[in-house]
């Protein structure tokens, strides 16, 4: 990314449920104000559906943010954010989304750290739409780091992010009638419902360390949490 443009790529194909694996390297030194993004997205406009790892750069020395945020039929203010325990600039790390018609989970190097559960039974929109699988990055200093507060140091551009073994496991839609919540596809066994104990754990952990922030308990954005905040 430079002061011209972002960058980004995609597949080729939409896919209505997988599991989708990247390894990224995030941009080093002044990163303030970068967004790299990897996620999924409906190719429709006002309702569309969205699964997002967005990694938020900052000034050099102080740690990244990543944000996750999930769309639903143009409804999204779903973000929650943390800090990872490692330095994501120095080496490739894995970064995989989980999604299927029961819950969508982010997972860092194999664990889960977020985890959306259908709950269209009481009202909640949950992703359902064919899906691109993309990996951008672009200049978000108007919102990124410190709020917008904290600018893009363009002396430091090109920022450039690394990407490796795009690797997509799913159930692309290639006619109308592709049944992509077939329990044929691994993805959509019962063993993936949900999280195991031992999955669970790690989970409950990495929330209680890294997280800085859930919409679930913002009550100057929410005096009511939302419905899907409820367990």
């Amino acid at each position: 990314m430079d002061k011209t443009s972002g960058s980004g790529f995609g597949s080729k194909a939409n896919y209505g449920s997988g599991f989708f694996h990247m390894r990224i390297k995030l941009p080093d030194r002044d990163s303030a104000g970068v967004v790299t993004a990897f996620y999924l997205r409906s190719n429709t406009n006002n309702d569309h559906d969205e699964v997002d790892f967005e990694f938020l750069g900052n000034r050099e020395g102080k740690p990244y943010t990543l944000q996750t945020n999930i769309f639903a039929n143009g409804q999204g203010n779903r973000e929650q954010r943390m800090h990872l325990w490692f330095d994501p600039t120095a080496d490739f790390h894995n970064y995989k989304i989980l999604w299927n018609q029961h819950q969508i989970v982010f997972f860092v190097d194999n664990i889960p750290f977020r985890v959306f559960k259908n709950k269209a039974n009481i009202g909640v929109n949950y992703p359902s739409k064919p899906m691109q699988i993309l990996a951008t990055i672009w200049d978000g200093d108007n919102w990124a780091t410190d709020g917008g507060l904290t600018k893009t140091n363009w002396s430091f551009a090109p920022f450039k992010a690394h990407f490796q073994d795009f690797d997509i496991i799913g159930c692309p839609i290639s006619s109308i009638n592709t049944n992509c919540n077939s329990p044929n596809f691994w993805w959509n066994q019962k063993k993936y419902w949900k999280l195991s104990s031992k999955q669970r754990k790690k989970y409950e952990e990495v929330k209680a360390k890294y997280m800085t922030y859930d919409y679930c308990v913002d009550k100057s954005r929410f005096s009511t949490p939302p419905p899907e905040c409820f367990s």
